[in-house]
């Protein structure tokens, strides 16, 4: 069964991302089937450093690995507010584990995000059902590797 918005819900958003850091990503380093980093985003309208802790697909490419994040919000109605963060400022960081690292986002499109929705649902199911809770089309993020 997929998971719906409720205060435990909201209690663990809440501190999932502390206790992650605090561990290095020993603690809720893995949801739902898939592994967890933390998102550091710019808040479009307050200027401040936001962190968001989301479960991430792997994407392997030619030029490496990067991450992949669906801004679900567990099928509701809105955008997540990171994922309108990204949209106004697309170069951010993740930390995996103990590791800082430089991306930059932009949206799957076409046969990519397809085969990325794919891998998702065989890993995780509950996205399905989270597609079928709203009428929005639900982004899918890759976050590239920015090379040094």
């Amino acid at each position: 069964m997929a998971y719906e918005r409720n205060f435990a819900v909201e209690l663990f958003w809440k501190w999932h991302p502390r206790l992650y850091r605090w561990s290095g990503g020993r603690i809720g380093g893995k949801l739902a089937g898939l592994p967890v980093l933390l998102l550091e985003t710019i808040g479009r309208r307050s200027g401040e450093r936001r962190e968001t802790a989301l479960t991430y697909l792997p994407h392997p490419t030619p030029n490496g690995e990067h991450f992949v994040v669906i801004a679900s919000v567990l099928g509701e109605p809105r955008h997540p507010a990171w994922y309108l963060n990204l949209s106004a400022d697309p170069k951010v960081a993740v930390t995996v584990g103990t590791s800082r690292i430089a991306v930059v986002a932009r949206d799957a499109e076409g046969e990519e995000r397809e085969q990325i929705w794919n891998d998702l649902i065989e890993c995780s199911p509950d996205y399905a059902q989270y597609r079928t809770r709203t009428d929005r089309h639900i982004p899918v993020v890759v976050l590239e590797r920015q090379i040094r």
